[in-house]
């Protein structure tokens, strides 16, 4: 059985990280962008990394442009953004693709871990979401791809996908309790 250690990905750079480095760590593995309705989930995810990193919590951040193109620029530009504009910290890695036949094989082993678990009935979002995604393909919600910006996978210190939490999931309320029980 694969763990989240057999993969590697990109820095921003474009040099080879293994995420065998972060072997011991709860991570939260996002694809983000910088002009998505999602986008002030920065901060959200920043407070988080300040409260929960010196208990061994790390944001796997990386950059995804293949919903709405809503990720533009480079991988550098993306990062001065986000250090500019949300004053973000934890590790921004090089852009990926997160579905598709030019999808990165973490993703590819993440959405068979967990797959999609539906938005939040309630967020402002939601149906918005639901109208570009039943337009796209009718049968949306039964595949396990991503459906958009600021999907995340919670991983505990062993490298197993515990939780997949969709970008309409509040950070605060949802994910950070979840963060904490594996703390």
């Amino acid at each position: 059985m694969s763990t989240i250690y057999d993969f590697t990905i990109q820095d921003r750079d474009g040099h080879d990280v293994s995420l065998a480095d972060y072997r011991g760590k709860v991570l939260l593995v996002v694809n983000t962008a910088t002009e998505c309705g999602f986008t002030p989930t920065y901060a959200d995810l920043q407070r988080l990394y300040e409260d929960e990193h010196d208990r061994g919590l790390e944001i796997i951040d990386l950059p995804c442009n293949q919903f709405g193109q809503q990720a533009p620029g480079t991988a550098d530009e993306i990062h001065s953004f986000c250090t500019g504009r949300f004053g973000v910290t934890f590790p921004q890695f090089g852009k990926i693709e997160v579905n598709g036949t030019n999808e990165s094989p973490l993703y590819t082993w993440l959405k068979g871990q967990r797959g999609f678990a539906g938005f939040d009935p309630d967020h402002k979002i939601t149906p918005i979401l639901v109208d570009i995604l039943s337009k796209a393909d009718a049968d949306w919600e039964a595949s396990p791809d991503i459906k958009w910006n600021f999907t995340k996978f919670l991983i505990d210190r062993d490298g197993d996908v515990v939780s997949r939490f969709e970008p309409t999931a509040d950070v605060e309320d949802v994910v950070k309790p979840a963060v904490e029980a594996l703390l």
